[in-house]
């Protein structure tokens, strides 16, 4: 086999901020494992949080690239790549998963949830989200979601009081009154105390949330799963749930458990977690991070596990640069091509 890959810039199309950051634009590598006939491709995104720019990013995939060339077989190197996991970042290990996962369905011409005997996603209604922002931009881009055809709303909370967009309940009642209709999730993206979690929560189910992500800093299971047990509104556990042993450490004390490729490591990985967390009669959110489509489809062809889907990455972008997973109404549809389903808007 031969990998190579090429970076690119994916701008969005406003700052997206969350309580601890704010984002204007996100370093991409393709990643492509060829067999000479056919190409996989996978997406690995920078990020600040999981220290992973885009120089880690190819040292790695560069530190890669004999092994992949010594194997002929991409169902050998699939079967070797959970012992590369302490070797190569999660985001890493999740583009190279991708990648080998499409080269495969497109050697047996079937598309990637067939070869992972996974349910047809079919149409896929996913949240998007709505980051910090003053009450009013909040409002006004709920009513365009809504009006696209969006029913599933996520906002980001957590901001410090007198920042612009910090008066978080005022802006929850706010787009609950522009958008009735609408689910709603939160996501503080672990920026409360969990006293503070509970008062927020007990005053936010009059509107009708329908659950919150990661309500505290990640780290302590054992507290989140005290919010948990008494929060009124269902906490999904994000950050807390990056990986088999995290899933098997919170059980039932949460009620659902976000998975993000990038965060436990691709398709494989995701399979198992979401195995362990249904097994324990706890729901699935499929999450992800800004991407473009080629970084979101994988976990498309996941979303019939999953009982909340959160995979907006690619919405929130001024130009995607990959096609073939929908979205723009509020509903994800594979395109039916063999493989991830997706193509580049451009020549590569």
């Amino acid at each position: 086999m031969r990998i190579r890959w090429h970076s690119e810039k994916l701008q969005l199309r406003e700052p997206f901020r969350i309580s601890r950051s704010v984002m204007h634009e996100r370093g991409a590598v393709c990643v492509e494992l060829s067999d000479g006939e056919h190409v996989g491709r996978g997406e690995a995104v920078t990020s600040v949080y999981y220290d992973l720019d885009e120089a880690r990013i190819i040292e790695q995939l560069a530190g890669l690239q004999p092994a992949v060339q010594r194997c002929d077989d991409p169902a050998d190197f699939l079967g070797e790549l959970p012992a590369w996991s302490a070797r190569l970042a999660p985001g890493v290990l999740s583009a190279v998963d991708a990648a080998l996962h499409e080269l495969l369905a497109l050697r047996n011409g079937i598309a990637v949830h067939e070869l992972l005997g996974a349910p047809p996603p079919g149409d896929v209604p996913t949240a998007c989200t709505i980051g910090i922002v003053p009450a009013e931009q909040a409002v006004r881009t709920a009513v365009d979601l809504t009006e696209q055809g969006f029913r599933v709303l996520k906002l980001k909370i957590g901001a410090a009081a007198g920042e612009r967009g910090g008066d978080d309940l005022s802006r929850l009642a706010a787009i609950r009154a522009a958008a009735p209709n609408a689910r709603l999730l939160l996501d503080p993206n672990g920026a409360w105390e969990p006293e503070q979690a509970l008062r927020f929560l007990e005053t936010a189910e009059q509107y009708g949330v329908s659950a919150v992500e990661q309500p505290i800093a990640p780290g302590d299971k054992e507290r989140l799963g005290w919010v948990a047990q008494r929060s009124p509104i269902p906490v999904i556990a994000d950050e807390d749930a990056a990986s088999l042993a995290d899933v098997r450490e919170l059980g039932s004390s949460v009620h659902g458990v976000n998975i993000k490729l990038a965060k436990c490591g691709g398709l494989q990985a995701a399979s198992e977690l979401i195995a362990t967390a249904r097994g324990a009669g706890v729901d699935v959110m499929l999450g992800c991070l800004v991407a473009s489509s080629l970084g979101i489809a994988p976990a498309v062809h996941l979303a019939g596990l999953a009982g909340w889907v959160d995979l907006d990455g690619h919405l929130l972008l001024a130009e995607d640069p990959w096609e073939g997973i929908g979205g723009t109404d509020g509903v994800l549809r594979l395109s039916g091509e063999p493989g991830l389903g997706v193509r580049p808007r451009r020549t590569l």
